[in-house]
């Protein structure tokens, strides 16, 4: 963790509510400009996106293929606490990012979620160092996740004809090769294409599912005109609390990717902007996370799969739609792949010419890093028999203390001794207070509930390791 302190030492800095200088909003401009002009010091420059390239990252990030499982959140929760809960989800998501700024701004010098962690739980090199753990086996495994998914896209375009193993080999050398970029803003340009092809594939099966006749299939068996698609307001009768809990966990993991949010702000030529980026975000996470998903439920029901594409009846419209998701899927991948590898990188190089300089070693020893992540994923993506149960558990076990509990012990210490001042704190407090219950409730019940589901699904047939089975939607 040398490279925080030496940042520290570096530029002089104490907390900016302990100086006298330009203040916005909390934060010391003056302490950002230092960071600025440090970073535009060296050859190769991390702090240069403004806040339309950081939109873009953002978007990039989260137009993805989680929105298409939303349909199925809908089909086991209803209408009413499928909506109640997406809701709800985005409403705490503006809030706790917008905290999460301000802190950062109050200590700017932060370079990702473990710095943040280090900071939030009072400099201590504990929380520094299991944040590092949590941030590696989340970000490795939604890279595993990804090199499926690819596999699963590249299965379904060819109709199986390699074996899904060496589609998996394919999408991580992609995805090594793609990753080798150092910055963010080189990231922001590929973010903008995976962003309009995801919207792209959304676009495209809300067409096929509205001009279909009836859905092909759902995880109760195919279509039949005995039981013809039917919604409804609240869970269908048998619905337990494991289901619904993993459809609620699928709507919150959705909605949670602020373990990003640090070092895209580290690497902003002005961070002060971030909430402008954050604007673009939350309007087009609100419209896309809602309304595609209640478009699709209307037209799947209760044949509604994760993801949707899965429920057309038709080959053609499968492969059209589903076929573009390749791109978000290589993109998203890369995005995790950069800010993993940034914390290992820097836990390396330390303060050296290399880790900011264009050398042969600097460039090996990043390339090298980049593809240990990389194999490390193929490797979980192969052997885990169910990505998609230990993605259930990623989000109890992480996300709450990610979306959530770092952002309300975070607002503690911003506001300590002035919690009720005014009637605004007032709500705001009590706001952080139910953010912290949402943490420790995924953390609890979400995680027990996760733990069922995967011993349920490990009770039957699992997907052996390293298979060749085909694995098309």
């Amino acid at each position: 963790m040398a490279h925080l302190y030496d940042d520290e030492k570096k530029i002089g800095y104490v907390a900016s509510d302990e100086v006298n200088a330009p203040q916005h909003d909390g934060m010391s401009i003056d302490t950002i400009s230092a960071l600025v002009a440090e970073d535009h010091g060296h050859e190769i420059q991390l702090r240069t996106m403004s806040w339309q390239k950081a939109a873009w990252l953002l978007a990039g990030d989260q137009v993805c293929l989680a929105i298409m499982a939303q349909t199925w959140s809908l089909s086991v929760l209803g209408w009413v606490p499928g909506i109640i809960t997406m809701v709800l989800a985005g409403i705490l998501f503006w809030i706790t990012s917008m905290t999460m700024w301000r802190f950062i701004m109050k200590y700017p010098q932060i370079k990702d979620i473990c710095d943040f962690g280090y900071y939030a739980f009072g400099r201590s090199r504990l929380a520094y160092e299991f944040t590092g753990f949590m941030l590696l086996a989340n970000n490795i495994m939604l890279i595993g996740f990804h090199v499926l998914t690819g596999a699963k896209v590249l299965n379904t375009l060819t109709d199986h004809s390699l074996c899904t193993v060496t589609f998996s080999v394919i999408v991580s050398i992609m995805g090594v090769i793609m990753s080798l970029p150092r910055t963010l803003k080189h990231v922001s340009f590929m973010s903008m294409f995976s962003a309009s092809a995801m919207g792209l594939a959304i676009l495209l099966f809300l067409v096929f599912s509205g001009i279909e006749a009836h859905p092909g299939l759902g995880y109760s068996g195919e279509w039949t005109a005995s039981d013809p698609v039917r919604t409804y307001a609240f869970p269908l009768a048998g619905t337990d609390f494991v289901a619904a809990m993993g459809a609620v966990l699928n709507i919150s993991f959705l909605w949670v990717p602020q373990i990003l949010f640090p070092t895209f702000i580290s690497e902003m030529e002005k961070p002060q902007d971030f909430p402008k980026a954050l604007a673009v975000l939350a309007g087009i996470s609100g419209f896309l996370f809602i309304v595609p998903p209640a478009i699709g439920f209307h037209y799947l029901g209760q044949y509604s799969t994760a993801p949707a594409f899965g429920s057309l009846g038709t080959d053609v419209y499968k492969k059209a739609s589903f076929g573009f998701v390749i791109v978000p899927t290589l993109v998203i991948g890369v995005i995790y792949a950069n800010v993993s590898a940034k914390f290992i990188y820097f836990r390396i190089m330390g303060n050296s010419r290399h880790a900011h300089s264009n050398t042969v070693i600097g460039w090996g020893v990043w390339a090298a890093v980049m593809a240990v992540i990389w194999v490390i994923a193929f490797i979980f993506a192969e052997v885990i028999p169910s990505m998609g149960d230990f993605l259930s558990l990623l989000g109890a076990a992480f996300d709450s203390f990610f979306g959530y509990i770092f952002f309300a012990v975070a607002y503690y210490f911003l506001y300590q001794g002035k919690f009720f001042a005014g009637i605004g704190r007032s709500i705001m407090t009590v706001i952080h207070i139910f953010v912290m219950i949402v943490g420790l409730f995924l953390l609890g019940p979400g995680l027990y509930a996760a733990v069922k589901a995967i011993m349920v699904d490990y009770s039957g047939s699992t997907r052996p390791a390293f298979t060749c089975k085909n694995l098309s939607i």
